[in-house]
C-alpha cells in the first residue's frame, strides 16, 4: 500500500513509498485511510527534524491528523464497516507512569511516550492503518469529510477544559474570552468560546481575507491590534500564536482573575526578553493562572468530536480551504496566502 513519509529534516526526501499493509500487532481495527491534516508540526519535521523514525524504520510515515472509515472491527467495538473514526495520536509509555497509567498518554511524566506520525510510530497517512478501540474516535457519519478536524480541536478542547476547571474556583462566571491567532487552532479554540456563550474576541495581523469573515460568522468579534488595544479585559485567554510580544500584549490586557493558556507554539526568529519579576509580580497580586498544554486525552477527542457535531457545517468546510491528492501531498506542506486547514485526500477518487 501507498503511504506518505519522510526523513526528518531532509524537505527532499518528502514522497509516496510503498510499505507493507498494517500487521495486526498494530490493531484490531483495520481502517481505510481517508483524508489526513496537515499543520505547523509536520512542516517542522519535514524541514527541521523535530520527528523521529520508529525503530528499524529509515523514513516517518507522517499524519498525526487523520479521518478513517472502517473495513473491519472486532464485534465488541461496536464499529461497523462504513464507521467513520478517528486516531488518536499518542500512545502511553512502556513503563507506565502514573499518568499514562491512568488513561492520561497526555500527561505523560517520564516522556517515553510515542507519537504516531510525530514520535517513534508510523502516522495514519497510509491508504490502510490499524488501531485498538482504546485509540479511536468514532465519529458522527454526518461530519462526512469534516472529521479530519478531530485532533486539532482536540488540542484546544483541552485547553478548555483545563481553563474551566481553573475558572470554576471563582465567584462568578467569566464572560470575555480572548483567542490570540486565528489559524485552524486558533478559530476553533473560538468556535469551544462561542459554543460556550462567551464574549469572545480573536486577535490576528492579518486584515483581510478569510479569517475575519469566519470569527464573524461566530458571532464573534476581529481585531488586527493589540490584545491591549481591545475595549474588553479578557478573563480566559486561549493564545494560540507561541510569539513572545504576542504573550507580553496580553499580560498587559487581562483582567485580574484571568486564566491564560499557552496552546501555541513558534519558531519566530526574533528575541524577546521579559522582566520576569514582573511577571510574577502580576500574577500574585492579580490572582491569574497561566498554564501550558499539549496534545490531548482520550476525553478530549470524545469533546472535540462533540463540538464538531454540534457546530455549523458550512462554516467548518471554510476552514479546510484546500485539499491535494495523495500523490501532490508534498504541496501540502507550502502554505499559500489564504490557507488556513490543508488536506491530503488519502484514496482515489
Amino acid at each position: 500500500m501507498r503511504a506518505v513519509a519522510v526523513v526528518p529534516g531532509e524537505p527532499g526526501s518528502a514522497q509516496i513509498i510503498e510499505v507493507p499493509d498494517p500487521p495486526l500487532s498494530d490493531g484490531a481495527i483495520l481502517a481505510r485511510g481517508r483524508l489526513i491534516g496537515i499543520c505547523g508540526t509536520d512542516a517542522e519535521i519535514v524541514n527541521d527534524g523535530y520527528g523521529t523514525v520508529p525503530a528499524g524504520a529509515d523514513r516517518l510515515v507522517l499524519g498525526h491528523e487523520s479521518l478513517g472509515e472502517v473495513i473491519e472491527a472486532p464485534l465488541e467495538t461496536g464499529l461497523q464497516p462504513g464507521d467513520l473514526i478517528t486516531g488518536i495520536v499518542r500512545r502511553p509509555d512502556p513503563a507506565p507512569c502514573a499518568a499514562c497509567a491512568a488513561g492520561e498518554w497526555d500527561m505523560c511524566r517520564n516522556g517515553r511516550f510515542v507519537e504516531r506520525g510525530i514520535r517513534g510510530a508510523p502516522g495514519y497517512g497510509s491508504e490502510l492503518w490499524r488501531a485498538d478501540e482504546e485509540y479511536v474516535i468514532k465519529l458522527d457519519p454526518a461530519l462526512g469529510d469534516l472529521g479530519v478536524l478531530v485532533e486539532t480541536t482536540s488540542v484546544v478542547a483541552k485547553a478548555w477544559a483545563q481553563a474551566d476547571r481553573i475558572s470554576a474556583g471563582l465567584p462568578y462566571a467569566p464572560e470575555v474570552a480572548l483567542i490570540t491567532g486565528a489559524g485552524p487552532v486558533g478559530l476553533l479554540a473560538a468556535m469551544l468560546a462561542r459554543q460556550r456563550g462567551l464574549d469572545t474576541w480573536v486577535v490576528d495581523i492579518v486584515r483581510d481575507g478569510p479569517k475575519p469573515r469566519l470569527v464573524a460568522e461566530l458571532g464573534a468579534r476581529y481585531s488586527a491590534a493589540g490584545a491591549s488595544e481591545l475595549p474588553v479585559r479578557p478573563e480566559v485567554v486561549i493564545e494560540c500564536t507561541g510569539h513572545g510580544p504576542v504573550l507580553s500584549d496580553v499580560f498587559a490586557s487581562v483582567s485580574p482573575n484571568a486564566t491564560i493558556a499557552l496552546a501555541g507554539l513558534s519558531h519566530h526568529p526574533y528575541v524577546t526578553t521579559s522582566d520576569l519579576s514582573a511577571t510574577n509580580r502580576q500574577l500574585v497580586l492579580s490572582n491569574q493562572v497561566i498554564f501550558g498544554t499539549v496534545n490531548a486525552g482520550r476525553q478530549h477527542y470524545h469533546q472535540a468530536a462533540e463540538a464538531l457535531a454540534n457546530a455549523d457545517r458550512g462554516w467548518l468546510a471554510s476552514l479546510i480551504t484546500r485539499q491535494v491528492p495523495m500523490q501532490a501531498w508534498a504541496e501540502a506542506l507550502t502554505k499559500k496566502p489564504d490557507d488556513i486547514k490543508v488536506t491530503v485526500a488519502l484514496a482515489d477518487s
